[in-house]
């Protein structure tokens, strides 16, 4: 039996000496590299170890993914647990690992960290037929998992499909951006989006040609505007 998961309780401690104990589930290796179904490493003998523990459970996910329908079942314990889940991302969350990311209450990231996203895959073979059912199985797992992502980033599905096609990569900061994680741990507070990036370098140019304006000579009336107009109109693109 090779287990990808381990449940443990720790015991932390504060500022001021106080002890508190915290439920934590390592994730950590190919998702169900054996059999999910075998008589070893089975759904109900996670479910299992999962009652074991009431209230809060922190999540640690290092892992490149595996069986998606593995993932959805983890995923829908943790979903379906009496308690915050917090998940932490502290090496990579790709593919199957990904959905059970998306399972996290609160999903916080290490600043070095991966999530990747892509269509599900399988071996195919056969006739045409047998083919053309495989293509429309993986085009209603790929449904499923958009399903997930879309609960938890409120991206549209479109905009979803179009990242997994793409097999897309991101980093703490990008994960953030489009809301596959909430908080980027060890940082003091929230990165900026990338639209206030856009917003303050669009500030910057319109304050650099102000500047220039000013420097520039007044025109004579006769000969065209004077530049404290454009001056007041680059106020108002601010």
């Amino acid at each position: 039996m090779n287990k990808f998961w381990r449940f443990k309780t720790v015991t932390n401690k504060d500022e001021n000496d106080v002890e508190s104990t915290e439920n934590v589930l390592f994730l950590n290796g190919t998702i169900a590299e054996e059999s999910w179904y075998s008589d070893d490493v089975t759904p109900k003998m996670f479910r299992d170890e999962l009652n074991k523990y009431t209230g809060d459970i922190t999540v640690f996910i290092n892992s490149p993914g595996g069986d998606v329908f593995a993932a959805s079942e983890i995923y829908t314990a943790l979903k379906e647990h009496k308690g915050k889940i917090t998940v932490k991302i502290d090496g990579i969350a790709a593919s199957a690992a990904s959905v059970i990311a998306m399972a996290g209450d609160m999903v916080k990231m290490s600043p070095t960290s991966m999530v990747m996203i892509h269509n599900p895959s399988m071996l195919l073979y056969g006739e045409v037929s047998e083919l053309e059912q495989g293509i429309d199985f993986l085009n209603e797992v790929k449904e499923s998992i958009i399903n997930a992502y879309q609960l938890k980033t409120g991206l549209s599905r479109s905009k979803i499909s179009h990242l997994m096609d793409s097999e897309t990569w991101m980093n703490a900061n990008a994960a953030h951006d489009m809301g596959f994680c909430d908080v980027i741990m060890y940082a003091e507070g929230d990165e900026p989006t990338s639209e206030n990036m856009v917003y303050d370098k669009t500030a910057m140019v319109t304050n650099t040609i102000a500047a220039m304006c000013k420097k520039l000579k007044p025109i004579k009336k006769n000969d065209g505007v004077d530049a404290k107009q454009y001056e007041k109109r680059l106020e108002l693109l601010k």
